[in-house]
């Protein structure tokens, strides 16, 4: 059951490393203000891509 817990929260984890990929030009516009937002964007995606890791590594790990 614990197994079964924990592969659900890293595909949670996963999904949100990949909306943040997606979605990373959307969310810089609505809660960036600044004038670079290309930086911005290169940013969320690095981060979303080494949350999406993350979450796809717990889940291979879990056995």
């Amino acid at each position: 059951m614990f197994q079964i817990i924990i592969k659900i929260i890293a595909v949670v984890i996963s999904l949100i490393g990949v909306t943040l990929i997606y979605d990373s030009r959307i969310i810089t516009k609505n809660f960036f203000g600044f004038g670079d937002q290309n930086e911005a964007t290169t940013g969320l995606k690095i981060i979303g891509f080494f949350i999406a890791l993350l979450g796809g590594v717990i889940f291979y790990l879990v056995k």
